[in-house]
């Protein structure tokens, strides 16, 4: 009898969970919806920001921006590395963490410093328990990633390279590729290549314009390549959310199966 009591306690516990893990399939399926939207929606402006200034570095080619400064001495690289601020999506971050480990080890090992910024909690929390040097952070972004929270840490890495403090930055982010799919990368963010700016003859037509400077073509260069790299730490920022919803979403319904498949056996167990 006691026997019998115990098995009816664990199956009235695992359909108790079994509840909350599907609450949390269908919550995160809507958040999905949703941050694809966003990551798609934030595609276009970076596009359209990345035309305009390789319009204006071709028509001032005489003029180098510092994003795109080459061969530097500073023996340091950065690291801009964007996790999820929660759990519970299988192993999203640490699939990624573990290939940033792999790069910062490399940098390391080839002699270079290495400084960190962290976006979201659990990039933040693994980066300090490894010893990495972060500069700055941004964590419990929400559901809805405003640009003005990622700014700022951004701007700290953006500026140690103009200063010459750094010899290249790397964006490390889980791309979107779908539901059932995400892979992490580790992308070189700055010093931007000549292949950033490259057009098409299609985009030469659409952009191919005469532009007045106000106050001058250096200034409005540089300001628009520091927004067109915010906008890809954004879209980043964006894909990651997508990545994760989706993750979270399977991961919540293979432990829904799971609970269902350990209630089919325990009530077995119990009717025998």
């Amino acid at each position: 009898m006691a026997a019998g009591k115990e098995i009816r306690g664990k199956i009235k516990s695992v359909e108790n969970t079994k509840k909350i893990t599907k609450a949390m399939e269908m919550v995160a399926a809507s958040k999905m919806r949703k941050a694809q939207e966003r990551m798609r929606a934030a595609r276009p402006c970076s596009e359209k920001v990345r035309n305009i200034a390789a319009n204006l570095s071709q028509a001032n080619p005489e003029y180098q921006s510092p994003y795109m400064r080459t061969g530097g001495t500073a023996k340091a690289v950065g690291f801009i590395v964007v996790t999820t601020d929660k759990g519970l999506c299988g192993g999203l971050n640490t699939n990624m963490l573990r290939l940033v480990t792999g790069k910062m080890r490399e940098a390391s090992d080839a002699g270079k410093a290495v400084q960190a910024v962290a976006i979201g909690n659990k990039g933040y929390g693994f980066l300090n328990r490894i010893g990495a040097s972060v500069v700055s952070h941004a964590i419990q972004l929400g559901d809805a990633p405003q640009l003005e929270k990622l700014i700022g840490p951004v701007k700290v890495m953006l500026d140690a390279f103009v200063a010459g403090q750094l010899d290249a930055v790397y964006l490390c982010y889980t791309q979107f590729i779908n539901t059932m799919k995400q892979e992490p990368q580790v992308q070189q963010l700055l010093p931007l290549s000549a292949s950033h700016l490259q057009q098409s003859a299609a985009e030469k037509a659409q952009y191919g314009w005469d532009y007045l400077y106000e106050p001058d073509a250096p200034t409005v260069i540089d300001e628009l390549l520091t927004r067109y790299i915010e906008a890809l730490v954004f879209q980043a920022v964006a894909e990651n959310m997508a990545s994760e919803q989706s993750a979270r979403m399977v991961a919540m319904k293979s432990a829904t199966d799971n609970a269902g498949n350990l209630i089919a056996e325990l009530k077995l167990i119990y009717n025998k």
